[in-house]
């Protein structure tokens, strides 16, 4: 069976202790759990379980869409947080800044978004071309920002590696638009585009935040493969 994967030497360099890092720049609708969300101190402990036939046709689907990838040990991380089924996307078209591990169909899913909603909206409201996007990352052990203390003490979707939070696009006529700046911004072909790409993505996510849902919110687009559908 053939994936367009990271040759196994490269893996090494990419499964060190930093890959799931990152991630978390706000609130998500979250997993119920006891007890306050702590990564144990330890480190991870790397989980030896077969790989599920839905993360199988997940590898099959990216090597069928032209993504480069790399297939991530399953890992507890204690504290409830676990990340099992990743990957580490490599070259999807576009570059995406601050991404690390993700959950398969997370990373599908986002690369779809990218491609068929994002990128064509582009081109049809602003005029230039998609080359870059800015993101706050994806797995980071705790519970959501921004609500009660009883909240704080449920697992967030980030410590699942099963969301990612996007903070701004780039575009081959030198603009940047932000979700902070853009959201509201004084030009309509900018907040335009962010909605256009919001309900994009509300079509293909379980759940996605955006600054209309809390001010945790205001300056990035939560988007996970979670509980849902919910889009706010």
């Amino acid at each position: 069976m053939f994936w367009r994967v990271v040759p196994a030497l490269c893996l090494p360099l990419l499964l060190a202790g930093c890959l799931f890092g990152g991630g978390g720049g706000g609130d998500d609708r979250i997993t119920p759990r006891a007890g306050p969300v702590r990564p144990d101190p330890r480190g991870p402990v790397t989980l030896n379980l077969p790989t599920s036939r839905e993360t199988q046709q997940c590898y099959a689907d990216l090597s069928r869409q032209n993504v480069r990838f790399s297939p991530l040990p399953d890992r507890d991380y204690g504290g409830g947080c676990m990340v099992v089924g990743a990957v580490q996307l490599i070259d999807i078209g576009v570059p995406v800044s601050g991404l690390k591990g993700m959950r398969c169909p997370l990373a599908r899913t986002f690369v779809a978004w990218l491609r068929n909603g994002a990128a064509p909206a582009a081109r049809e409201i602003l005029g230039s071309e998609l080359v870059r996007v800015e993101t706050y990352g994806t797995y980071a052990c705790r519970g959501i920002i921004g609500g009660s203390a009883a909240s704080a003490a449920r697992i967030s979707e980030h410590g699942l590696g099963n969301a990612v939070d996007v903070a701004a696009f780039l575009f081959a006529d030198g603009r940047r638009v932000t979700i902070e700046r853009g959201w509201n911004s004084s030009d309509p072909r900018e907040r335009e585009f962010l909605r256009v790409v919001h309900k994009s993505a509300c079509r293909r996510f379980a759940t996605v935040l955006s600054p209309d849902y809390n001010a945790a919110h205001r300056n990035h687009l939560h988007l996970d493969m979670g509980r849902g559908p919910f889009c706010r």
